[in-house]
């Protein structure tokens, strides 16, 4: 078995029982709920261990409480960052959108804008060439 397999981070369960907790109607398996728990990981020290059991005979009540307002703290932070980030995000992707829009129009009116000067020099171009003198 390898290191990646034996070893965990006693954090990450805390996290999603948390996050679950706090935002029960976010699906799991969705980005927003990885995005705050990678976040509200990334603001905790590790803990790592290799059997769960470990943890609990090595904690100490206090130690166990302590960890756990840790996590309640950090993930209401997370959640609250992560939010803002989405509504910023989406803010942003509104504005390119409109800002494509605009350009699209803009460039549609400049073409109809030159496309009857095109038609115009094709028309004197049919003219000219069956004036009289030019065959």
């Amino acid at each position: 078995m390898s290191i990646q397999e034996n070893i965990h981070n006693y954090y990450e369960k805390m996290v999603a029982e948390e996050l679950k907790n706090k935002a029960p109607d976010v699906d799991e398996d969705s980005d927003f709920f990885a995005d705050v728990a990678c976040v509200a990981l990334n603001r905790l020290p590790p803990r790592y261990f290799r059997h769960e059991v470990d943890m609990a005979f090595y904690l100490s009540i206090s130690e166990q409480l302590e960890m756990h307002k840790k996590v309640e703290t950090t993930v209401n932070e997370a959640l609250q960052f992560v939010t803002e980030r989405k509504k910023q995000w989406e803010a942003e992707e509104q504005a390119a959108s409109l800002a494509n829009e605009a350009a699209k129009a803009a460039l549609d009116a400049l073409r109809a804008e030159t496309e009857p000067q095109e038609e115009d020099a094709l028309n004197l171009a049919d003219v000219l060439s069956v004036a009289p003198g030019r065959r």
